[in-house]
């Protein structure tokens, strides 16, 4: 969340950032209640100040054998008053701690203004050549490319009739190679972020309490994209970001140790309630789904340096499984609620014709350090600083899949297996 001192001194500014994000401005209500917060602690302070000055002068009266009941009488009356501001002070300050948490985080200077992904800046592409790839990417072949449903179908390695029949629509099966092809996309990709990137592996829980889902920002604001099991008041995550990152909540770090980088897979389940009407056929939009999560937490100072390159170290990914994908700048209507900047990475599917985002990495600055209060100190003698949180997907395999599958099929409908992926599932071919 924004601080509150931002905000009464930098009103514009943050005025600015809402109205970029197309969020609700409420920060004249907030502002009000803010200076009516500060009029109760000043009265009640006054009142304090008061009550202690007269209880040193009863003191002194009873100690002369002098009647001091018109004081007492007069004290509890104050005592009485503070105890009343003291309350409507708790509930406005409850209610200030409520509005903060609906305030969106600022868009970076550098994030392009615009309402909608239209305004989405492409930063670079990349793609393999005939060479590197084996074969001619399937833009420029002379036969229609299956899509990731037809060959999941076909090849017997996904099954979305059977997962909607255990779960419902949305939950994907995978079955004899095709699970095998997912596990090993994923124990490639951590290999790749510990041993060649530096991050060290993780592997949380899948289910939070609401502190976690409000520390890293899915709550409140997207309560009703969350599943939610309302027994325990637990929460399914919807990224690994939320356990990762809540690691440190309420800790100071040692500065020497920033910054810190974690990578960590987990599934993801999330109900999409805001997404009706939209592509839902196999992969392209589902309710549970698997990531390798990238987490950084870093000094202020290197975290846009750090950005760049978690992206980079997704990009790696993808570079080496040969899958054309494009690297977008977000603008600022397309922002999520918590980030300050953030670029997508969207692969192309030639049967699908189109590009998928497979990964979001974001700096968040000290939007969610403050909600889950980590800090660290420059030195010693200085005072505490929040750390600027940054995450990745490195990357989200459901769209991942649809690439991989859809890139690499042959004309007679089998798979090949990225050669990095090989000595990971055992097998070079699917078919």
């Amino acid at each position: 969340m924004l601080d509150l001192k931002t905000i009464r001194e930098q009103t514009e500014r943050v005025r600015e950032g809402i109205a970029k994000k197309r969020e609700m401005d409420k920060l004249d209500d907030l502002l009000a209640l803010d200076v009516r917060r500060r009029e109760l602690i000043r009265e009640v302070e006054s009142l304090k100040s008061k009550k202690n000055t007269v209880s040193s002068v009863v003191g002194k009266l009873k100690k002369e054998g002098k009647n001091a009941d018109h004081l007492i009488a007069e004290m509890k009356g104050v005592a009485d008053k503070i105890k009343q501001l003291d309350e409507e002070l708790h509930a406005v300050q409850e209610k200030i701690d409520e509005m903060l948490l609906w305030i969106p985080n600022i868009p970076h200077e550098s994030v392009p203004v615009g309402d909608d992904p239209a305004s989405n800046v492409t930063v670079r592409d990349w793609k393999p050549d005939d060479t590197v790839l084996g074969f001619t990417p399937h833009e420029r072949l002379d036969f229609e490319p299956l899509d990731h449903i037809q060959l999941g179908k076909k090849l017997g390695i996904l099954d979305f009739e059977r997962g909607a029949k255990i779960s419902g629509s949305g939950f994907p099966l995978y079955t004899g190679r095709g699970a095998t092809l997912e596990r090993a996309l994923i124990n490639y990709m951590i290999s790749v972020h510990v041993n060649r990137h530096g991050y060290t592996e993780v592997f949380p829980p899948f289910l939070v309490n609401r502190q976690s889902m409000t520390g890293t920002g899915q709550l409140p604001k997207l309560s009703e994209d969350m599943y939610r099991c309302e027994l325990d008041d637990l929460f399914p995550i919807p990224t690994a970001e939320v356990p990762i990152t809540n690691m440190y909540r309420d800790e100071m770090l040692p500065v020497d140790r920033l910054p810190i980088g974690y990578v960590g897979y987990s599934a993801c389940f999330r109900r999409e309630a805001g997404s009706y009407g939209k592509e839902t056929k196999g992969f392209l939009r589902v309710h549970q789904f698997n990531k390798v999560e990238m987490v950084r937490f870093t000094k202020p100072d290197d975290s846009y340096e750090q950005l760049e390159q978690l992206v980079g170290h997704a990009e790696v990914i993808l570079k080496e499984l040969k899958i054309p994908y494009k690297v977008q700048l977000l603008c600022t209507g397309d922002l999520s609620f918590a980030a300050s900047k953030c670029y997508d990475i969207e692969v192309w599917a030639p049967a699908e014709k189109k590009w998928l985002e497979a990964s979001s990495c974001s700096n968040f600055e000290d939007f969610q350090a403050r909600r889950m209060n980590i800090r660290f100190k420059p030195d010693p003698k200085a005072k505490p600083v929040f750390v600027h949180t940054l995450n990745g997907s490195g990357l989200a395999t459901s769209r991942l899949m649809v690439a991989l599958l859809e890139n690499y099929q042959t004309p007679e409908g089998k798979i090949i297996v990225p050669k990095v992926l090989q000595p990971f599932t055992g097998f070079e071919i699917i078919g």
